[in-house]
């Protein structure tokens, strides 16, 4: 690979959304070129920013060639994608992808996930493959009503998950998530839980840096917030931490990886997900650290030396923003949450809002985490999108 810092130099992101909205505002910041590749129809974040734009299916090899050969390197924004046809599209074009194929299959859907993190020891939620209805009652009878169905594939904000109550329910759910055509269906115990945690990491070969442990507030399967740091033990943290590494370093990442862990009541930390990319729990490093998740991203699969991720301030708090009815996105009654102290708005740049869509966020920063988050949630309660 050349080196990054020339002009020329382009980065290619697979996923046109706001994260790779937001990594190549920090490629920018480097004098990079940015290339996009985007599998909807509809105009995306990223296809404002660059005239090297292209679209087409993550599916063909062929579509992606003309995008793949115009970068110097290129990142996920999403999991959306077979390891197949990455490591074609690599072999075929000669561009580097980071994180690798090689790397991405290790996790490129839940079941592969949990199998590889269960097998280097990592301990993470009970989980099944469901093969069929008698494995939806086997499941329950054996970890207990409800529980969550999950698409091994594809799944995203609620999408793709389905809680559980009886078998007829789960019946039902492993129809509509495609388990009659033979799609992988996992089955997830519920977790007696006290927090759900996240943890980021940022690694190549040239060091390994990990975030601070935040605590992500969930409603309905989606973010609505990130506290950090995460209101449990430094032990706690460091564990989230240490597990965290060890996953990044099972799968040989060259990257930013995110991952999310179930803290139980009795004290157990769990790994439930994986990400291979920024991740919403991370949003509040871009005025929380000394070096966000999205430059570290940008530092890591270009080559370049990871940063420092500590924390500017003692606290920083995260709430998403999210659409609050179907229109032409516009963000009305944020002027107090804008003039807040430590405060920070950021749009996503989505021409059309809808309920429960992720459209922009707000951080802000001080010296104590829950008088912040307090603080944050009244600023944004009015704002609608």
């Amino acid at each position: 690979m050349k080196n990054p810092l020339t002009s020329d130099f382009t980065i290619g992101f697979l996923g046109a959304g706001q994260l790779a909205r937001m990594s190549a505002v920090q490629a920018f910041r480097y004098g990079m070129q940015v290339a996009v590749f985007s599998d909807r129809p509809e105009d995306e974040p990223v296809k404002f920013m660059t005239p090297h734009s292209y679209s087409g299916s993550f599916d063909d090899v062929n579509s992606m060639m003309e995008f793949a050969e115009c970068c110097d390197v290129i990142t996920l924004e999403n999991e959306f994608i077979d390891s197949k046809v990455l490591r074609e599209l690599r072999d075929r074009s000669g561009t580097p992808i980071y994180p690798s194929p090689e790397s991405f299959a290790l996790i490129e859907n839940k079941l592969i996930e949990k199998q590889t993190f269960e097998n280097a020891g990592i301990p993470v939620t009970p989980y099944s493959l469901i093969q069929d209805e008698d494995g939806l009652k086997n499941f329950g009878d054996k970890y207990g009503w409800p529980y969550l169905l999950k698409s091994s594939k594809g799944g995203y904000d609620g999408y793709g998950n389905k809680t559980v109550q009886n078998e007829e329910e789960a019946g039902s759910a492993f129809k509509k998530l495609g388990g009659q055509e033979r799609h992988d269906i996992l089955a997830e115990a519920f977790v007696d839980f006290t927090h759900e945690l996240a943890v980021q990491v940022a690694r190549n070969e040239k060091g390994i840096v990990v975030y601070p442990c935040c605590e992500t507030v969930q409603k309905n399967h989606i973010c609505v917030a990130v506290k950090t740091p995460a209101p449990v033990s430094s032990k706690i943290q460091k564990k989230a931490q240490e597990l965290a590494i060890k996953a990044t370093e099972t799968i040989d990442g060259k990257g930013i990886f995110a991952y999310e862990f179930f803290l139980t009541s009795s004290g157990e930390v769990l790994l439930n997900e994986s990400a291979p990319r920024p991740h919403n729990s991370g949003h509040y490093s871009i005025e929380g650290c000394v070096t966000s998740q999205f430059e570290n991203h940008v530092r890591t699969v270009c080559g370049l030396h990871p940063g420092d991720p500590s924390l500017i301030k003692p606290s920083a708090v995260m709430i998403n923003l999210l659409g609050t009815q179907k229109r032409t996105a516009v963000i009305e009654n944020a002027e107090e949450a804008i003039a807040q102290p430590g405060g920070h708005l950021h749009s996503y740049g989505k021409l059309q809002s809808k309920t429960g869509r992720k459209m922009a966020h707000y951080t802000l920063l001080g010296d104590d985490t829950e008088a912040i988050y307090n603080k944050a949630v009244k600023l944004t309660k009015g704002i609608e999108i």
